[in-house]
């Protein structure tokens, strides 16, 4: 019987060096320059600023001196270690997801998602990737429609509870048994693709009513959803 933690190794592995992990390696590389380049520019306007400070100090004729120069500088140091503690990219767990503001929700699931990418089976990761892809798709979207909407409780409601629900669920399966037919005659492995494939329709459906304005059908064809996702996404062991 082969070790599963080498398979799950090689499996990682190859979905790394794939086309579609090499692209989420650069995306999240763009990210993070993106970060970086943002904490420069802000740290680069503080230093503007206390630098502004001290010339009307001098010209004012306010003693300065060396030690009014180091401390102005380990103001300056200071204020960038605060930016970058309060600009630094949380972890994106369900608690983050909730509190998300509605159009960085797409941004933040999808990162959610890619880490827990580890935990699921091949057929799982293909879907996995199609709503990645989705996701890219919805945020412009999302950046039209009022959070106050019944269609933006329906984006979270999907996004914040229906997607982390069924992949936690399935995750608290443990692996031994998760190739397994349940007493409903599925395993959790199929429980996991066909709900993943609900919700990548979902996000399809969403997002083109979304372009379309149609906000109202959004809220209004959750039924359709809520009864497929109770078949696909319940996990039994």
């Amino acid at each position: 019987m082969p070790d599963t933690g080498t398979t799950d190794q090689a499996r990682a592995m190859l979905d790394r060096v794939s086309p579609e992990g090499r692209a989420r390696a650069l995306k999240a590389q763009r990210r993070r320059q993106a970060a970086t380049n943002r904490l420069l520019l802000r740290c680069l306007v503080a230093g503007v600023i206390v630098a502004a400070l001290l010339t009307i100090a001098i010209q004012l004729g306010v003693p300065v001196g060396s030690a009014g120069l180091l401390g102005a500088f380990a103001g300056w140091v200071a204020i960038c270690v605060a930016i970058a503690t309060a600009s630094r990219e949380r972890p994106a767990t369900s608690d983050v997801l909730t509190a998300t503001p509605l159009h960085q929700l797409p941004d933040v699931a999808g990162r959610w998602l890619e880490g827990q990418r580890a935990a699921l089976p091949a057929p799982a990761l293909r879907v996995a990737d199609d709503i990645l892809h989705r996701l890219e798709g919805m945020t412009p979207q999302l950046a039209q429609l009022d959070p106050k909407e019944p269609a933006a409780d329906a984006v979270r409601k999907l996004l914040c509870v229906e997607l982390p629900d069924l992949v936690t669920g399935y995750r608290a399966v443990p692996p031994s048994l998760r190739d397994r037919a349940g007493s409903g005659g599925q395993s959790a492995d199929g429980h996991l693709v066909e709900g993943l494939g609900v919700i990548d329709a979902e996000v399809a459906r969403m997002t083109e009513q979304l372009a379309r304005g149609a906000f109202d059908e959004v809220a209004t064809q959750r039924r359709y959803l809520e009864l497929k996702y109770d078949g696909a996404g319940s996990l039994e062991g």
